[in-house]
């Protein structure tokens, strides 16, 4: 029985899926010999208020995550489902949350390491390479790779990407029940016209970074 053309439509999008992951999975097949291929990404170096967080996850190598990408490039909708595919598929992972008050004592970048050697320790497992979005950690005893908008060239570190972002937007959601005043729940701590007004008329809330706001109020 031959296909409709809405059937051809969708076995041609699901093929190129599927060759789209496996251009994601080159990094994870440049280290096929390694045990455990771990990947790193953070969320929330920019906004004004909030943690930073940094996920930390090691994949199966048979691993399919169809979808999966940067994860601000994805919805609400699929970051929440991929985030319970990861969670209940990875061989390990971890989140590592650094706060306000920390960031402002040892800058947003330091503070970004920290979470990151955070969410390594905090593995069940000793990985034999660390593949990080954009950054080499300071302090870290196994091998790293550097890769340039890594969460969107490899499943590890997009992986990692999604389960930090989730993370800390469900943390801001909770926030944003504790000061419904700044809307953290919608912006997630983020510079927008709304949370500006709001920082300017209520003043820094508890877990804002005084120093990113330090010309607003």
């Amino acid at each position: 029985m031959r296909e409709t053309k809405k059937q051809e439509t969708k076995r041609i999008k699901l093929m190129k899926e599927y060759q789209r992951i496996d251009a994601m999975m080159s990094y994870e097949k440049k280290y096929s010999t390694c045990t455990y291929i771990c990947g790193i990404d953070e969320a929330g170096r920019g906004p004004l208020a909030g943690p930073v967080a940094a996920g930390a996850v090691v994949l199966p190598k048979d691993i399919k995550l169809l979808y999966i990408n940067d994860s601000k490039k994805l919805s609400l909708t699929r970051r929440e489902e991929l985030y319970t595919a990861i969670t209940e598929q990875a061989i390990s992972f971890s989140i590592g949350i650094v706060n306000a008050e920390r960031i402002d004592e040892i800058n947003i970048l330091q503070a970004t390491y920290e979470a990151m050697r955070m969410a390594v320790a905090g593995l069940n497992i000793v990985p034999d390479i660390l593949l990080n979005d954009a950054v080499t950690i300071p302090g870290m005893t196994m091998p790293q790779e550097n890769i340039i908008k890594g969460d969107t060239k490899s499943v590890s570190i997009a992986a990692a990407s999604i389960l930090a972002k989730v993370t800390r937007d469900h943390m801001m959601e909770a926030f944003g029940e504790l000061y419904p005043e700044y809307g953290f729940g919608k912006h997630k701590g983020y510079g927008t016209k709304e949370h500006i007004e709001a920082l300017c008329r209520f003043g820094p809330s508890p877990i804002h970074r005084r120093t990113f706001i330090g010309h607003f109020v």
